[in-house]
Order: C-alpha cells, then sequence, then structure tokens
C-alpha cells in the first residue's frame, strides 16, 4: 500500500528581491495569495527594480491605480509617489495632496 503523500500547502514562493523585504517576518509563511495587500505595501515602499518588475507580472495597471488612489499612497516618499503619479497617470491635484498631508505630519518631519 503507497502512503498519499501530505498535501503541500498553495504557496507561490517569492523571489529574492521580494523576500529580502520581509526580513522581520517568517518568510516561508508569506504568500502572493494570503499576504497580497501587505507585499504590494512592503514593495512600493521599500522595494528595488527588480521586486517592482515582480509586482507589475502580477497586478494590472489598473489595479495598481485603485490601490493608490484607496490608500492614498500611504508609506510611499514624496518620489516615489511622483514616479508612480507619472506611470499611472493619477491626478496631479491628489498627489500633490498626499504629499502635503504627508510633510505636515511630525513622524515624517523628523524623519527628514
Amino acid at each position: 500500500m503507497v502512503k498519499a503523500k501530505p498535501k503541500k500547502k498553495n504557496r507561490t514562493r517569492l523571489p529574492p528581491c521580494v523576500r529580502e523585504l520581509f526580513w522581520e517576518y517568517d518568510k516561508r509563511k508569506i504568500s502572493w495569495r494570503t499576504d497580497r495587500k501587505l507585499i504590494i505595501d512592503k514593495i512600493l515602499a521599500n522595494g528595488g527594480w527588480d521586486a517592482i518588475v515582480w509586482l507589475r507580472k502580477r497586478m494590472s495597471p489598473e489595479e495598481m491605480r485603485e490601490w493608490f488612489l484607496r490608500t492614498k499612497g500611504r508609506a510611499l516618499d514624496p518620489p516615489r509617489l511622483r514616479f508612480w503619479e507619472l506611470k499611472l497617470d493619477l491626478p496631479h491635484r491628489l498627489v500633490n495632496g498626499w504629499i502635503r498631508t504627508m510633510m505636515q505630519n511630525p513622524w515624517h518631519r523628523r524623519l527628514r
């Protein structure tokens, strides 16, 4: 009698350029299917070019645009917001407001 192999969890392994962003997490437990929001946030705020390219293969420009409009670009610094404003054709007026709000935050001013 052949024993059935235990089912592997349906997890797609993240590439090294993405995994390295999750130093504070157990990387074996993070997956695109279950941790999509966290992965998007981390890549957009701290990811390098390879991580951005990986993310763009998983999200359409419309999905990325919706993410920015929903989150108001939270946790992104002004240069990254300006890049995505141009890349995704985000409304300039909105991005200006997000940056203005960010600059008024005492925590952001402390980090400059």
